[in-house]
C-alpha cells in the first residue's frame, strides 16, 4: 500500500469506533481550515458525523491524486470501492470505514453518494480533456454534487427539490476552483476548460499548455465565469429551505465560491501564469459574515 500522509496518525485496523472517530476528527481540523469553521458553526451534535464524511472525501481524493500514478490509482479506488461495499455490509475493519458507518447507520444514507465520487476520481485517471460545457458539468456532477447529498442527508432532507439546488452550488464550487487552479491543473496534464469553448474565442489546446494570455483567454473566462455566478444564483433559494445551522454553512461555502471568481476578476482572468486567492483578510471577513449571521440568528 502506498504511504500517505493521510495516513500518518490513521489507528490500526479493526479499531474501536473512538479511536476511529478520532482519526477523522484529526483529519478534518488539520487539513481544511475552511472546513473546520464550518463545523465549529454546526450544532456539536452533527460534528463528528461532517468529520467521518470529510474523512472518506479526503482519502478518495488523495488515492486519486496523491500516488504518483493513474494505474496505482486506479488499483486503490477499487480497493477503496471494496472497503465502501464492505462497510454497507458491516464487515469493514478501515478506521475510516468504523467511523463512518455510524454516520451511515443514523442517518439512513445510501452507498450512491459515496460510489460517485469514485466515478470522478477514477475518470481524472483516463479523462483529461472535455468537448463541451454538458460534459464539464456532467463530470461535476459525480465530482461535486455528491457532497451536497451527504449534507443533506445529515440535515435529514432527502426530497428532489432541495437536492437539484444544492447540485447547482457544489457543481458551481466546482467550475470557481477549476477556474482558479487552471495553472495547477496543467501540471497534472488536465485542462476543464470545454474545449469548444476554447475554440469559440480562438484558442487551442496549445495556447492553454503554452500560458498564452491575451484578451481571447480574458473573454473565455469572463464567459465561465458568469456561467459560474448563474449557478449560485439558482442554488441560493436553498438557504431558505434548510435549518439555520445548515443555512450558514451553506452560505460560507457560497459566498466563498464567490469570492474566488471575484479574485480571478481582481488579477484579469489571468489564472494561465498564477493562481489567484482569497487573502487572509478577505477569508476572515467572510468567516467574520457567517459567525455574524449566526450569532444575529440565534438572537433574532
Amino acid at each position: 500500500m502506498v504511504r500517505l500522509e493521510i495516513a500518518g496518525n490513521l489507528p490500526p485496523a479493526g479499531s474501536s469506533v473512538e479511536e476511529s472517530q478520532k482519526y477523522t476528527r484529526w483529519l478534518a481540523t488539520h487539513h481544511y481550515e475552511n472546513f473546520s469553521v464550518a463545523t465549529f458553526l454546526l450544532p456539536r451534535a452533527l460534528r463528528q458525523h461532517f468529520y467521518n464524511i470529510y474523512a472518506y472525501c479526503r482519502w478518495s481524493d488523495d488515492l486519486a491524486d496523491e500516488v504518483g500514478s493513474p494505474e496505482a490509482a486506479l488499483e486503490l479506488l477499487d480497493w477503496w470501492e471494496e472497503e465502501l461495499c464492505r462497510c454497507y455490509a458491516g464487515n469493514s475493519t478501515h478506521p475510516v470505514f468504523i467511523a463512518l458507518r455510524e454516520t451511515i447507520r443514523r442517518f439512513d444514507i445510501p452507498q450512491s453518494p459515496f460510489s460517485d465520487l469514485l466515478k470522478a476520481f477514477r475518470s481524472d485517471q483516463t479523462v483529461t480533456r472535455y468537448p463541451n460545457w454538458e460534459s464539464v458539468i456532467d463530470y461535476c456532477r459525480y465530482s461535486a454534487n455528491p457532497v451536497g447529498c451527504l449534507v443533506l442527508y445529515l440535515g435529514e432532507y432527502r426530497d428532489t427539490e432541495r437536492q437539484t439546488l444544492s447540485g447547482y452550488t457544489c457543481t458551481a464550487l466546482q467550475l470557481a476552483n477549476f477556474w482558479q487552479d487552471v495553472s495547477r491543473d496543467l501540471e497534472k496534464g488536465r485542462i476543464y476548460i470545454p474545449l469548444d469553448m476554447l475554440s469559440a474565442y480562438g484558442l487551442t489546446e496549445a495556447d492553454i499548455i503554452e500560458r498564452r494570455f491575451d484578451e481571447r483567454y480574458a473573454g473565455l473566462m469572463r464567459d465561465l465565469i458568469a456561467r459560474t455566478r448563474d449557478l449560485f444564483d439558482r442554488g441560493m433559494p436553498l438557504t431558505r429551505m434548510v435549518s439555520r445551522n445548515l443555512r450558514i454553512d451553506i452560505q460560507l461555502f457560497s459566498h466563498g465560491g464567490l469570492a474566488v471568481l471575484d479574485a480571478i476578476e481582481s488579477v484579469r482572468y489571468n489564472t494561465l501564469q498564477q493562481r489567484p486567492h482569497l487573502s487572509g483578510a478577505k477569508k476572515l471577513r467572510l468567516i467574520g459574515r457567517a459567525v455574524g449571521t449566526h450569532l444575529f440568528s440565534r438572537t433574532a
